[in-house]
């Protein structure tokens, strides 16, 4: 079994809460026995697959496969080409990992996403920008760490893709069981 969640802003990508009231994946009624295929921050949101099937996690996480994952980014500031081309072409270094090229691209629109709670901050002299990346590794806090590298501070992140699947009819805080061909395209392969 293989499942979508919307993850929201605020949650722990486990079933056990590292402090009292902290909100876990264990408030969302999944199926016993399934994990999370990866993680996302508690800062992050979006898209986040869950199973109960062993080995799945290594198909999916392991970096030898190139396996994409897309977000959207609200950084603060507008990046110039040439901080959007630093961010491309995997030349930025975090403690010491030279990070692999990336796709990196400004957004022409807003995305049609609904707003986060709590909100981000807004700062009226300080413009903001969307843009869309796709990495084929995932340290941890990478994609906030690799926009600050290039002077523009994350202010919101949302996974939209895993391998070829996504789902933009997914609900923050709501998950459904995706069928075979979805897990197909999740894992960019014909038969997993």
């Amino acid at each position: 079994m293989v499942i979508a969640f919307h993850k929201p802003y605020g949650v722990l990508c486990q079933f056990t809460p590292d402090w009292p009231q902290q909100r876990t994946l264990a408030d969302f009624g999944f199926p016993k026995k399934v994990y999370p295929l990866g993680r996302l921050d508690m800062d992050s949101e979006g898209l986040l697959l869950l199973s109960d099937e062993p080995g799945l996690n290594y198909k999916l996480l392991n970096p030898r496969h190139a396996h994409p994952r897309t977000y959207f980014v609200q950084v603060e500031g507008i990046p110039k080409p040439e901080a959007m081309q630093i961010l491309s072409e995997g030349s930025i270094i975090i403690r010491g990992h030279r990070c692999l090229p990336c796709e990196a691209s400004i957004l022409c629109q807003r995305p049609e996403i609904p707003p986060r709670e709590p909100p981000v901050r807004f700062r009226k002299e300080v413009p903001d920008t969307w843009i869309r990346i796709t990495l084929t590794e995932g340290k941890n806090r990478q994609v906030r760490r690799m926009t600050a590298a290039i002077g523009h501070p994350t202010l919101r992140l949302i996974r939209i893709g895993i391998g070829n699947f996504s789902d933009p009819s997914l609900v923050t805080g709501k998950w459904r069981e995706i069928d075979s061909d979805e897990r197909n395209r999740a894992a960019g392969e014909s038969q997993i």
